[in-house]
């Protein structure tokens, strides 16, 4: 059981986090027997520079709270040492903690640091940034740079502005022309959307989105079929509703390093939800076991939902 914890909490996540909700906080770790100090981050920056100042430290564990960016810009801290990462799940969507089975209620979450029980995973690196769950070229990235536009300018909230950033970038429609370099091969592509996950993504089933395992030593691309907007509308519906259909919708790839070319000298690139300005190429790999995180025991490689149930990625480009 670790002894002395750092926890970094996104301040801004949520509702906001005063210092009373983190004087809380940190008797909840003392009732599980360890001690926290909890820190207020009000922004990225802030965040990083106390991750760093945490791993110079050197706690038994480091905890970020927050979404996934947060958990993102912590663990990003943490590779290459061998300290211990804690999540506490407060965001929107938490699919590092899910995928991870990490307890989404705070109480839970807490005594799984607690209990300190940690696994290796991978990470994926784009161009030196770290990405624990997905990277995405195109029609993503376009519409977060919307939705945070409106959010900046018409005071609008992130589902709404997000909605409408979505339309205004189906209107757009915009596709890319690409290379894809994949074990000294490499395949044009022209697509709305590409794809780059940590590890396999299960497309298909009523788990879409989901992932097995974060171990398995591999990246994983997807790539859109070029199609018109009817059909990409449709394509995210049968997506929303977890009707992929596999081959007919996406072709996929797993390989331990990727790169993609494009004309572009720059381009905007999603990682974990956050967007970057990159220069090209894009050079993907995979780090296997780079970051050891704290899950409850027994929280082993998901199993399967049956067979067929899901889109298995062979090489198909």
């Amino acid at each position: 059981m670790p002894s002395h914890i750092a926890v970094i909490i996104n301040a801004s996540a949520g509702f906001g986090y005063t210092t009373e909700w983190a004087d809380a906080l940190a008797e909840k770790f003392r009732s599980n027997g360890t001690n926290a100090r909890v820190i207020l981050a009000h922004s990225g920056d802030e965040i990083v520079d106390a991750a760093k100042s945490a791993v110079a430290d050197r706690p038994d564990v480091i905890v970020a709270g927050g979404g996934d960016g947060t958990i993102n810009a912590v663990a990003s801290c943490l590779i290459g040492t061998d300290i211990p990462f804690g999540v506490l799940p407060l965001g929107t969507l938490n699919h590092f903690a899910k995928d991870l089975r990490i307890p989404l209620g705070l109480d839970e979450a807490v005594a799984n640091i607690a209990a300190g029980n940690s696994i290796n995973i991978d990470a994926g690196e784009v161009n030196g940034r770290l990405f624990l769950n997905n990277s995405s070229l195109g029609l993503y990235p376009d519409i977060v740079r919307d939705r945070e536009k409106q959010q900046k300018r018409l005071g609008r909230g992130k589902w709404t502005a997000f909605f409408w950033a979505t339309m205004t970038t189906l209107r757009r429609y915009p596709f890319l022309n690409v290379t894809i370099g994949v074990n000294k091969d490499k395949h044009r592509r022209r697509s709305p959307f590409v794809f780059v996950g940590n590890n396999e993504y299960l497309m298909e089933g009523f788990n879409i989105g989901v992932r097995e395992r974060l171990d398995a030593g591999r990246l994983c691309l997807y790539v859109t079929h070029r199609t018109g907007r009817m059909g990409l509308f449709m394509l995210a519906m049968r997506a929303l509703f977890g009707r992929l259909r596999g081959a007919r919708d996406f072709d996929g790839v797993a390989a331990t390093d990727l790169l993609i070319e494009t004309r572009r000298k720059r381009m905007r690139v999603a990682t974990d939800g956050e967007v970057t300005i990159m220069e090209t190429p894009l050079r993907y790999r995979i780090r296997p076991g780079a970051l050891r995180v704290i899950v409850p025991e027994r929280a082993g490689p998901r199993e399967a939902d049956g067979a067929g149930t899901h889109a298995r990625v062979a090489s198909v480009l």
